[in-house]
Formats: C-alpha cells, sequence, structure tokens
C-alpha cells in the first residue's frame, strides 16, 4: 500500500491558519483594534513556496533570486487576508500564483534597469577609440566595442516596448509638465 505524499507546505494546514487569521482579522476590525500580525507559520509557508518556486528551472539562472523571493513573500503577506475561504479551499494555488507574478514583474524591473545601464553605456561613447597599455609598454588605439550580446540585448528591449507601445490603447494626453528641453530630451531618449 501507497503511504500518502507529504508536501514542503501542508496545504489544510495553511488553509487553517489562513481562516483563523482571517476570523481575528474580522474581530480586530469590529473593535476597531490593529490587526493582528500574521501567524509565524503563513510566513514560513510563504518563504518555502517562493524558494522552492525560484528553483525551477525558468527561474533558476537569475541572478537576482534573494530579491525575487522577498518581493513575493512580502506580496503574499500583503495579500494574505484577500485570500476568501468561502472561494477556494487551496490556499497554496493562491499563494503560488501571487509569487509566480511577482518574479515576473522583478524580472521585468531587472531588464529595464539593465537595458537602463547599457544604454548609459553605449550613449558615453564606450565604442570610442582609446588608448591602452600593453605589457611592452607601446601604446596601441583599440576600440571598445559593446559586446554583442548586450546590443542585442538593447535592441530586443527596445523592440519588444515598441511592440507594447503599439498594442496599448491610446490614452487622453494630458497638459505637459513644464520641464527643461534639455532632461526632457535625455529621459525620452532612454526609454524609448
Amino acid at each position: 500500500m501507497a503511504s500518502p505524499r507529504t508536501h514542503y507546505v501542508s496545504n489544510d494546514l495553511l488553509f487553517q491558519t489562513l481562516v483563523e487569521y482571517r476570523n481575528r482579522l474580522k474581530v480586530c476590525k469590529k473593535e476597531r483594534k490593529e490587526a493582528p500580525p500574521l501567524p509565524d507559520y503563513l510566513g514560513e509557508c510563504f518563504l518555502k513556496i517562493a524558494d522552492r518556486l525560484a528553483r525551477k528551472p525558468n527561474f533558476a539562472s537569475y541572478t537576482f533570486r534573494e530579491d525575487m523571493i522577498a518581493d513575493a513573500v512580502e506580496n503574499c503577506c500583503q495579500y494574505a487576508n484577500n485570500f476568501d475561504p468561502a472561494k477556494s479551499k487551496n490556499p497554496f494555488s493562491y499563494f503560488t500564483q501571487i509569487i509566480y507574478f511577482a518574479f515576473l514583474r522583478r524580472i521585468s524591473r531587472e531588464k529595464k534597469h539593465l537595458y537602463v545601464k547599457y544604454k548609459a553605456m553605449e550613449l558615453q561613447g564606450m565604442d570610442q577609440p582609446s588608448t591602452q597599455q600593453i605589457d611592452e609598454g607601446a601604446p596601441q588605439t583599440a576600440k571598445l566595442n559593446l559586446y554583442e550580446n548586450i546590443q542585442e540585448f538593447i535592441h530586443t528591449f527596445e523592440s519588444s516596448h515598441e511592440q507594447k507601445k503599439l498594442k496599448a490603447k491610446p490614452v487622453a494626453k494630458k497638459a505637459p509638465i513644464k520641464r527643461s528641453r534639455a532632461i526632457k530630451n535625455s529621459l525620452t531618449a532612454l526609454f524609448e
């Protein structure tokens, strides 16, 4: 006879803990008291789920995994009281979805930061000739080109950004904010 499968997070215990927390939260709201803190068990579960999901092949290779996990746990704590036991008895999947989308948001933010960094390098003239000293002591002119993968990343990011702009619905334009022309042009060049 097969033994029951054990998981790293018990869905039943997680559900019970959430129901108890929601009941305490309702009582505090009725009495106009401060909301009770989340139980430690919920925090442990959020951390375990986020850590396991971060080890999946589609997230494992990112260097900012700890930031992804931290964002995910923060989002889970933020939206823990939105879980409705009347609609679902599966809090594990609810929080897994929150964590998954927190990971995607962090990856998107990191890609944007990387794009700004690479674009700034490109705009600073990293591809201009420079004089480098070689071991023999003779100066030699070398051209510092951006790596092909960096140029490819910039191109991919800009083309995907353009695709998103084309798909977006037109929004009514607001009155422009007065800025100096130099600042506006430099910011526009970075994010377009």
